[in-house]
């Protein structure tokens, strides 16, 4: 497991395995494969939001900078710090059991940290902004662009490969993770509650949603 760079003291305690806490991750890999591919369509929504506001700095229009850091912050706590470790798990179950499956996916934990990498940068870039620092413009939309792309690539690549993978190990008969050293977390904005601090989100992203 890995930790992300420059976490702020909120965002740090998702990375934090609670040994107490009584709900481990779900050890069926099918549902966890379930749970991932809903990550990656509420991701979706999150890089869509993403994109259009970066696309109004570029336009030279005044986008929603408060907007922009609860997504960046939901970004940080949920899929970096719980969506991607899942998938590691089950890169690393798939190649335990079915190394034959596993050739070419040698690169996902590494693109996971630069994925990382990219979204602490953007993360930073809006809470300088917010702050009152002087941040370029075309910073800001260069850093947004490259983490949209980047990220939807890699979301596109594990759906149209390691997820079918997946999906055949378990067909063939592995629906087990060992799941001992992972605690459960909700996710925090599309989970069965939202917290508080995505609310203001949540409803920012309905009519995004409501397009899709």
């Amino acid at each position: 497991m890995y930790f992300p760079i420059s976490l702020t003291a909120r965002e740090a305690e998702y990375w934090v395995i609670q040994k107490d806490l009584p709900e481990l991750m779900e050890q069926n890999a099918a549902t966890v494969l379930a749970e991932l591919r809903q990550d990656h369509k509420n991701m979706a929504l999150m890089i869509n939001l993403l994109e259009r506001e970066s696309n109004r700095i570029y336009e030279g229009e005044e986008p929603a900078y408060e907007l922009l850091h609860d997504i960046m912050h939901y970004m940080t706590v949920y899929p970096d710090a719980v969506h991607h470790p899942k998938e590691d798990r089950l890169y690393t179950e798939l190649k335990a059991f079915r190394p034959d499956l596993s050739t070419g996916f040698e690169r996902i934990t590494m693109d996971h940290r630069h994925i990382v990498e990219l979204s602490v940068k953007l993360r930073d870039d809006i809470a300088s902004i917010n702050a009152g620092n002087p941040v370029r413009r075309d910073v800001v939309v260069a850093d947004a662009l490259r983490y949209v792309n980047t990220l939807r690539g890699h979301m596109q690549w594990e759906e149209l490969d390691l997820f079918r993978r997946v999906d055949e190990m378990i067909r063939l008969g592995h629906d087990f993770l060992d799941s001992s050293n992972y605690a459960h977390h909700e996710d925090p904005a599309f989970g069965p509650e939202v917290e508080q601090n995505f609310a203001r989100l949540m409803k920012s992203i309905q009519p995004v949603a409501a397009l899709d």
